[in-house]
């Protein structure tokens, strides 16, 4: 057994409202430079749609993440080290800016200096590349809302493999259609195919929390990242010559806050905490030869932090101890292992991911209580689960690699917390037959609504603080002479740094425990002078 400890994430699909404010939040944060007009770190998809970029989950095409060679061997589904040795000075397969969108602003100066006359001003949309007028015809989220179902949704990659089981399954008459909202980000994955695509060395995993991070100064642009990556979220900043992605807000998780989008999200779905996982076990369960067992496999990854065994190989490995603490509170590992509710996306590119979601029951109520059936009845619940307007077979294709079985278990312990909380909300008597048929019982229930539907910040977000004792020796450990970004003609000194835009010295600097509290403090002060 070889512990390590990951931080991870958990997105609950009920309770998304498709706001964006995650992904407007993230961009202002993180994304808001010269060469990365096109780029999300955070986007929020309309399922069923073609997602951003468009079509990424067609890996016949894009060839991201890895496969099985004959030997039963894990291999990256884009060729391994020889042929991208004889392929290094040709261009990888990648999607262009039409597959992204192209990012457009309006010129807003011709409606101030326009000359007075009898036509009104127009503002027209110009590219934000080049500056040149442009048709506005595609966007991130071109979907949203089932606007592009009709014309767009059978190119979604997932309604066509549906289509191939079932070709009823799957309707865009506006009667018959669904729809819910699918947030992205990084899936920082204990397998990450982008780390071993990079030729350069410079994208890596880091041990202590598990984020994939891009070392800029050492990233030479061969863009293979992007070509590994089955998510498509390693994305080339064309101004600088890099590849960028996202970095769980990894200043924020070291000192103890959660990420952006987690920490902005308006429906309050995101959960943040640490997963135990046995590192000398990721290969083999990334190599199970059917992939309708990767779910499994993956689960049979992750430790027990309650397990005396499990901790004290913690504490040999040298775990903090403050991080295994974390993991026995995280509601990550509630979510994903005790009441397993949580599914990750697309087990089948074989990369761990470590962002997971639950899968949406709403539309299976709401369709109950516009037939005039109770919608929280756990008998018409259960029975409603099979002939959701959502299919499992689509959701099983997402969450899966199309295996019904464990979609339908997470939807039914879902829809059994919900009858049993209407029982005890209308001061009746839950019936405990509900949850035995779900295998839980009902204080697991009942504390499984807590930590889903009234969980406070602190529950929502474990994060483990061991190194804000550390933070300040780290960041003057830098550099001899201090801050990794303070030289000459270095970001922040008049100019760019030596390979480009926003690039130092050192691999992404700590930023300094002083400056989170002093946002903070701007943040919920009245006055400027209060900061």
């Amino acid at each position: 057994m070889r512990p390590m400890a990951q931080i991870a994430m958990v997105m609950n699909l009920d309770k998304c409202i498709g706001c964006h404010t995650c992904s407007v939040t993230c961009k202002q944060a993180w994304t808001n430079r010269r060469g990365m007009e096109h780029v999300w770190f955070n986007n929020v998809e309309t399922r069923p749609g073609q997602g951003c970029p468009r079509r990424y989950e067609d890996q016949e095409k894009w060839r991201g993440g890895w496969e099985l060679n004959r030997r039963g061997a894990l291999k990256l589904k884009a060729g391994g080290r020889l042929h991208k040795l004889a392929g290094i000075f040709s261009d990888p397969r990648l999607p262009e800016i039409k597959d992204y969108y192209e990012p457009w602003t309006y010129d807003y100066r011709n409606l101030t200096d326009a000359p007075l006359g009898e036509d009104f001003p127009a503002a027209r949309p110009v590219s934000s590349l080049d500056g040149k007028p442009m048709k506005i015809e595609w966007s991130s989220n071109w979907d949203d809302n089932l606007a592009g179902a009709p014309a767009h949704g059978d190119l979604d990659p997932m309604v066509e493999r549906v289509r191939q089981q079932a070709s009823d399954k799957v309707k865009f008459a506006f009667e018959q259609t669904f729809m819910f909202y699918l947030p992205r980000i990084c899936e920082h994955c204990l397998n990450p195919s982008c780390v071993a695509s990079c030729p350069s060395g410079a994208m890596y995993k880091r041990a202590e929390d598990g984020i994939v991070l891009v070392d800029q100064d050492q990233c030479r642009g061969w863009r293979m990242c992007v070509t590994g990556c089955p998510y498509k979220k390693v994305y080339f900043n064309h101004a600088t010559g890099k590849a960028e992605k996202c970095t769980l807000c990894y200043p924020r998780i070291e000192v103890g806050l959660p990420t952006v989008c987690s920490e902005t999200c308006v429906g309050r779905l995101r959960y943040l905490g640490v997963i135990l996982y046995d590192a000398d076990r990721v290969t083999a369960a990334a190599s199970v030869r059917e992939e309708k067992e990767l779910y499994e496999a993956q689960l049979g990854v992750f430790l027990d932090p309650e397990d005396p065994a499990v901790r004290q190989a913690c504490e040999e490995a040298g775990v903090p101890h403050d991080w295994t603490e974390a993991a026995r509170r995280s509601p990550v590992h509630a979510l994903i292992s005790r009441y397993r509710v949580a599914l990750p996306l697309h087990p089948e590119y074989r990369t761990m991911p470590m962002v997971w979601y639950i899968p949406p029951l709403s539309p299976v109520v709401d369709a109950l209580a516009g037939t005039g059936h109770d919608g929280e009845d756990a008998r018409n619940l259960f029975g409603a689960i099979d002939t959701l307007r959502i299919p499992l077979e689509y959701l099983a294709e997402m969450f899966t690699a199309g295996d019904t079985r464990p979609v339908r278990a997470s939807l039914e312990r879902l829809a059994a917390m919900r009858s049993h909380m209407r029982a005890l909300n209308l001061g009746e008597q839950p019936d405990p037959a509900i949850a035995c048929a779900v295998g839980m019982g009902p204080q697991e229930i009942e504390e499984m609504y807590r930590l889903l539907a009234i969980a406070t910040y602190e529950d929502r977000y474990v994060i483990p603080t061991a190194a804000v004792g550390d933070a300040r020796r780290l960041e003057e450990s830098a550099l001899p002479g201090g801050c990794s970004l303070d030289y000459e003609g270095g970001p922040g000194m008049g100019g760019d740094g030596p390979f480009g835009q926003d690039s130092g010295r050192r691999r992404l600097p700590l930023v300094s425990v002083e400056n989170f509290n002093l946002l903070r403090r701007r943040q919920t002060s009245d006055h400027a002078d209060d900061a």
